[in-house]
């Protein structure tokens, strides 16, 4: 059969984009549905803050486990540890890798929140960045080389004990059957709100994604190195609004891991500097609700879950079903 030009170039584009690896994570980028990514927010949002020891924390849980199972993945698991609160639950599905499964980058959020509103920025809007990575890359045509595991932290707000509880048991049996070995953690808190400072009514025409590493931590040179490729991907996946890298990490579940493994942590703004300070007038507070966020703050938030698969089409190595493996 002989092919028209046109299609014998569509043919032969879409052979090079599945044969070469940018083109490949661009392909998979572009699955990401902003629409989404909005719904993922909006859900979680209906249990209102998930406040540790509530019901409202216990059925955002079983919310995510439906949310999890729904994608197709059947390893969806439950740690459960100790608060002051009584027993709660980080919950957590992996992408399985298909050359190098025991190897994993952790991509997660915190699902529970404080302030009696929806916690929706904080941080619904980082779980829904988890969910629609999660999403993706379960598509039957999308394999990843090494393990991707999408964690949603329980009680980040009071101590974060959620992920200093899978640290410290999960550290020591790495590259064992019982866990993967880590080879970064990825983490997504407060995505949606830079107005500037002091904030205004809209998103800020400076408005930069914060990709923040710490300095003062054991492996400081391995998380700079990751920072990096969260950067570059930003820059070739997700150019609605650039991304700078700061070196003081903290306020949030990655600080857990800055002395185990590579450890960046993804925001709106820089902790120390901006949210502390007031950035957003809505943390811990009952406005946080889906509602007072404009179609640009979503976008916002958007542009990180663009830029967080960019990168790990470089990370774990993402291949689509007919092209060559790397």
């Amino acid at each position: 059969m002989r092919l028209s030009g046109t299609l014998f170039f569509a043919v032969l584009l879409s052979t090079q984009t599945t044969n070469n690896p940018s083109d490949r994570a661009q392909q998979v980028v572009g699955r990401l549905d902003l629409n989404g990514y909005k719904a993922h927010i909006k859900g979680l949002s209906q249990f209102g803050d998930r406040i540790q020891g509530s019901q409202r924390n216990r059925d955002a849980i079983d919310w995510l486990e439906k949310q999890l199972r729904s994608f197709g993945y059947t390893n969806v698991e439950r740690h459960r540890f100790a608060s002051t609160s009584g027993p709660l639950e980080n919950i957590y599905a992996t992408k399985v890798g298909a050359t190098t499964p025991g190897e994993m980058y952790i991509v997660s959020a915190h699902m529970d929140g404080r302030g009696g509103g929806e916690a929706a920025d904080d941080d619904a809007s980082g779980c829904a960045i988890i969910l629609e990575l999660a999403r993706v890359l379960a598509m039957p045509d999308v394999r990843t080389n090494r393990s991707v595991r999408f964690i949603f932290w329980n009680n980040e707000e009071f101590g974060m004990d959620g992920s200093g509880t899978y640290v410290s048991e999960r550290a020591p049996l790495q590259a064992t059957p019982a866990e993967p070995k880590w080879l970064g953690i990825i983490q997504h808190d407060m995505m949606m709100y830079d107005h500037g400072m002091p904030p205004a009514a809209k998103q800020s025409p400076k408005a930069d994604i914060n990709i923040d590493y710490q300095r003062n931590s054991s492996k400081s040179a391995e998380s700079a190195k990751l920072a990096a490729v969260l950067q570059e991907a930003n820059r070739s996946y997700a150019r609605d609004y650039p991304a700078t890298v700061g070196t003081n990490m903290a306020g949030t579940d990655s600080i857990r891991f800055e002395d185990v493994v590579a450890s960046v942590s993804v925001r709106e703004n820089e902790r120390v500097t901006g949210i502390v300070m007031g950035s957003n007038p809505h943390h811990h507070q009952p406005t946080d609700k889906y509602e007072s966020y404009a179609e640009e703050d979503f976008r916002f938030g958007f542009t990180s879950a663009k830029t967080t698969l960019g990168a790990l089409g470089e990370l774990v190595g993402i291949n689509l079903a007919g092209g060559a493996k790397d």
